[in-house]
């Protein structure tokens, strides 16, 4: 948040994007890093940090916007550079009301909110907080799915494999685009999918489920 108030301490009116690329050149940011995104894939981590440097600081009242995307510092943020703080955060800016009065509005007894709130004390936008706690709650979800499918019986499984097949496009939506045969003397064969709507050529299955002591080799593969 200092560097982005210092970007704007000489008074001029300043686009956002003019914003984050000042940042970047001080940060030294690569085009790497640049385009490292947030897991819900729809803003850079960068261009998301610097927007919730701009949103405080403006919400503190040391930002202006006097037209759209556009920000000027105040005499409120003039003062706060002539003081010379080290460093400027959340903690830093609840020495004014206004930020405090924003604080309080957006705060809530839900656990989403405690995981925003959270990320004042891990530097971290609470985008990104929230992005770290859905990657947990997939992690725990993916693992507990897992674990029941590996308990299910073998015909279950034959049948979730075509399943799944046919949600991935094969055979497109047609109801009979795929089958578990889920029979003894099938020769290995465990199902069949179309390639295709069309039906033109048809894909053979055999389900292999892995679990510890149950390794998927090289014969059966071949």
């Amino acid at each position: 948040m200092l560097p982005l108030l210092r970007t704007v301490s000489d008074k001029q009116e300043h686009k956002y994007r003019d914003i984050i690329e000042a940042l970047a050149v001080e940060f030294k940011v690569t085009d790497n890093e640049r385009k490292e995104m947030l897991a819900s894939g729809t803003q850079a981590i960068f261009n998301n940090r610097v927007g919730w440097a701009k949103t405080y600081l403006k919400k503190a009242g040391l930002l202006d916007s006097p037209k759209r995307a556009t920000f000027v510092i105040t005499q409120i943020g003039l003062d706060t550079i002539k003081s010379n703080p080290e460093r400027i955060d959340a903690k830093y800016l609840r020495q004014f009301p206004a930020f405090v009065d924003f604080r309080n509005a957006s705060r809530n007894d839900s656990e989403v909110e405690k995981e925003i709130q959270s990320a004042v004390h891990k530097d971290q936008t609470p985008e990104e907080s929230l992005d770290k706690a859905y990657k947990r709650i997939r992690k725990s979800l993916a693992s507990e799915l897992l674990n029941k499918v590996t308990q299910l019986s073998p015909a279950f499984f034959e049948r979730l494999v075509v399943e799944l097949l046919i949600k991935m496009g094969y055979g497109g939506s047609n109801k009979d685009a795929g089958k578990a045969i889920g029979k003894s003397g099938h020769e290995g064969i465990d199902g069949t999918i179309k390639e295709d709507k069309l039906g033109l050529d048809i894909i053979y299955i055999q389900a292999k489920r892995w679990k510890p002591g149950n390794v998927v080799g090289r014969p059966e593969l071949q």
